[in-house]
C-alpha cells in the first residue's frame, strides 16, 4: 500500500479545499491504479530539487485513459522532464505506438531513462533534444505529419502555449486530443494581481492569456479540469 512506503511530497497538492482530500483521492482510486515502474519513477523524482514540475498523478491518471479513449499511437510531448507523463502514455499506447518527445534538457529525461528502459517501452519514444517550436516546425515542413497526431500533452514554457497550439493544430488529427498542463498556475488565475505571488505573476498573465484564447478557438471543444495543476482537455474538431 501506498501508506505504507516512505513518504514522498506528491508534485501538486492540487486545488482542491484540503490537503487531506487530496490526499484521499490519490489514496482511494490513484495509488492503488498507478502501475510499478509509474510509482518508481514518481519516487525517485521526488528527490529532484524541481519535483514539482512533474506531473501530477491524478492528472496523469486521466491523461492514460483519454490515450486509451482515442486508441491513441501515434503521439505528441513537449515538455519531458524526468518522463511521468512520458512513461504512463508509452505504458497507454499499444507496442507499435511512438512518442515524439521534445525537451531542451536531455539531463532530466536520463533520470528516468532506466525505468522506461526496465518497463520496456524505450523504444517507442523518439527523444528530439531541441527547442520545442524548432522541433514542431521541422516535423510540419513533412507534409506526412499533418493529422498525423492522435494525442499531445504541453508541459513547457507557458510563454509559447498558444505557439504550440497553432502548430499542433495542423499536426494532430481532427477527433485528436491535445492536453496543456498547468493551466491554473496554482490557483493565480483567480487572484487579484495585488494578491499574487511574486514569482506566480509572469506565468500568471501568460495562462490566463492561453485560457482566453482556448476558450474562443473553434477549432476545439475544451474542458479545463482541476486535476494537478488544472489542464486543459482539448478535442480538435476541425
Amino acid at each position: 500500500m501506498e501508506r505504507d512506503l516512505k513518504k514522498i511530497p506528491s508534485p501538486s497538492k492540487g486545488l482542491l479545499s484540503s490537503e487531506e482530500l487530496y490526499e484521499y483521492i490519490l489514496e482511494t482510486s490513484v495509488y492503488p491504479r498507478e502501475p510499478e515502474p509509474l510509482k518508481e519513477l514518481r519516487h525517485v523524482t521526488a528527490n529532484h530539487p524541481r519535483a514539482l514540475m512533474a506531473t501530477a498523478p491524478d492528472a496523469g491518471q486521466i491523461i492514460s485513459m483519454l490515450l486509451q479513449l482515442v486508441n491513441a499511437k501515434n503521439t505528441i510531448e513537449v515538455g519531458v522532464f524526468t518522463g511521468y507523463s512520458l512513461l504512463l502514455t508509452a505504458l497507454s499506447i499499444p507496442e507499435d505506438g511512438k512518442i515524439t518527445a521534445i525537451d531542451m534538457n536531455r539531463e532530466s529525461y536520463e533520470i528516468g531513462l532506466p525505468i522506461i528502459k526496465k518497463a520496456g517501452v524505450e523504444h517507442k519514444i523518439d527523444f528530439i533534444e531541441s527547442e520545442a517550436l524548432p522541433a514542431l516546425d521541422r516535423l510540419l515542413k513533412d507534409p506526412s505529419n499533418e493529422g498525423n497526431f492522435d494525442f499531445a500533452f504541453i508541459d513547457a514554457d507557458k510563454v509559447n502555449y498558444w505557439n504550440y497550439h497553432e502548430r499542433l493544430m495542423k499536426l494532430v488529427k481532427v477527433g485528436g486530443i491535445v492536453v496543456y498542463d498547468n493551466t491554473l498556475w496554482g490557483g493565480s488565475v483567480a487572484m487579484s494581481e495585488e494578491d499574487t505571488p511574486e514569482f506566480r505573476k509572469q506565468g500568471r498573465q501568460l495562462t490566463i492569456e492561453f485560457n482566453r484564447l482556448i476558450a474562443a478557438d473553434p477549432r476545439v471543444h475544451i474542458s479545463l479540469a482541476p486535476y494537478g495543476d488544472g489542464i486543459t482537455i482539448c478535442r480538435r474538431i476541425s
